[in-house]
């Protein structure tokens, strides 16, 4: 993953209603939603949102129904227009581009999966898949050997010929992920892609994007309204409510210090073991004995990892253990027996 920003939003709001703009000017930027509804008769869908995104990184944004994230990512490609605000991508404003532009833009650079597959009932798979390369206007040759490199990419070689009708749900939408891979997009945007899916189906198709994530590093954005996937899937996740954004870190930081009772009560039933990393829960005062473990480099455990990794470690001894800085060079703290069990009980 990168460290230079690749999608960057400033401010953002969309207001629904017949004068957005004039509501906006005029409105106490502090007003509820409800209380803009009421007085104006306008919706704010996405209310002065900020955030970036990194190059290669997958960006979950999550929230319950009529949150606002769909809305939000929707302004990302300009699908929906935004009320007011910057949307950059690689430092370029896109509220700024011309209509060519943006149609390049969404053809050449972005491409979108979306929850009910969007698939072509009379085209075969591979016509399916090479559907965006056609709309550029590339030659069928082109299409045919794209289309059927990112068909074995997510496993299904020997499909290309059959119809949608002919597939399971979990097998349409791998069409959908192989055509938004076909084009070769700086930027892919799930739009809830698995929640049509059932549960083992569903767990399998994330294993699967996260493999090719592994592979392809495309910038991702990632919209659900499950907290567990959005823990699975995101290196960081922004948590909407009512068009803003409540919170925005890594897996671990928000599910060890949520920002509210909003955000608590999704982190409540997450296994917090498999998210937290023995640096966010050590001791910081060490014993005797730690100090000289870590001068021994015996037991030493990276700061990084992960609570649930050190399960049986932690089991079999009851000293308390040292905790590491990720080079290993530095003594943070110890972790032991206690700490363990009280990291993994459900609620905070």
């Amino acid at each position: 993953m990168g460290t230079e920003a690749k999608i960057s939003c400033n401010n953002v709001w969309k207001i629904f209603g017949p004068d957005p703009k004039t509501v906006l000017s005029s409105s106490d930027k502090d007003m509820s939603r409800a209380e803009v509804q009421e007085k104006t008769g306008h919706v704010i869908a996405v209310k002065d949102v900020s955030f970036s995104i990194q190059k290669g990184e997958t960006f979950v944004v999550m929230g319950l129904s009529g949150s606002g994230k769909s809305t939000l990512v929707r302004c990302l490609s300009r699908l929906i227009e935004p009320t007011s605000g910057e949307i950059l991508i690689d430092d370029t404003d896109i509220m700024n581009i011309s209509a060519n532009e943006l149609t390049s833009l969404r053809r050449h650079r972005m491409s979108m999966v979306f929850q009910h597959f969007g698939l072509f009932p009379h085209r075969r798979v591979i016509d399916n898949i090479g559907y965006g390369l056609e709309i550029r206007g590339a030659p069928a040759d082109e299409r045919l050997n794209k289309s059927m490199e990112v068909l074995k990419l997510v496993g299904l070689d020997g499909w290309e010929n059959n119809y949608p009708r002919e597939l399971s749900g979990g097998m349409q939408q791998r069409v959908g992920l192989a055509r938004a891979l076909a084009v070769d997009p700086e930027i892919l945007i799930f739009d809830e892609p698995f929640s049509a899916l059932d549960p083992l189906i569903r767990r399998e198709m994330q294993d699967e994007l996260l493999s090719i994530q592994q592979l392809v590093k495309k910038t991702m954005v990632f919209i659900t309204h499950d907290f567990l996937e959005a823990i699975k899937m995101g290196d960081h996740i922004a948590i909407m409510k009512d068009g803003e954004i409540s919170q925005i870190g890594t897996p671990e930081e928000i599910v060890a210090n949520p920002i509210d009772q909003y955000v608590r009560d999704f982190t409540e039933d997450v296994p917090k073991y498999r998210v937290l990393s023995a640096g966010k829960v050590l001791r910081p005062n060490v014993s005797t004995k730690t100090e000289e473990l870590f001068k021994n480099k015996e037991n030493c455990i990276h700061e990084n990892t992960k609570i649930d990794q050190l399960i049986d470690l932690i089991t079999e001894t009851d000293d308390a253990l040292p905790v590491t800085s990720s080079c290993g060079t530095e003594l943070l703290g110890e972790i032991d027996r206690t700490i363990i069990m009280k990291a993994m009980r459900s609620k905070s």
